[in-house]
């Protein structure tokens, strides 16, 4: 575990740090999701502030798309680049 968190904050890394953030911040939401189930089954209302479910999305949303607009313009332009170096 900690040669993970060690690789993870190197600069020379395969881990993209966005995805991991971005899967996070998804989990948080289906645990909130699975807690609304059970509680409105319970007959409990399940109080969450809409501006904490909304960060949620919102880091999910940005993550994902930024690490896979980031992946999309390496396989584009990465291997012009390394055509040009060669």
């Amino acid at each position: 575990m900690k040669k993970f968190f060690k690789s993870l904050f190197s600069d020379d890394n395969n881990i993209n740090e966005k995805a991991v953030i971005g899967f996070g911040a998804f989990v948080m939401m289906v645990v909130f999701a699975i807690a609304d189930i059970i509680t409105g089954s319970m007959g409990k209302e399940l109080i969450i502030q809409e501006f904490i479910f909304n960060s949620f999305l919102i880091m999910t949303l940005g993550c994902f798309g930024i690490a896979s607009v980031d992946k999309y313009m390496n396989k584009k332009f990465g291997d012009k680049e390394e055509e040009i170096s060669e």
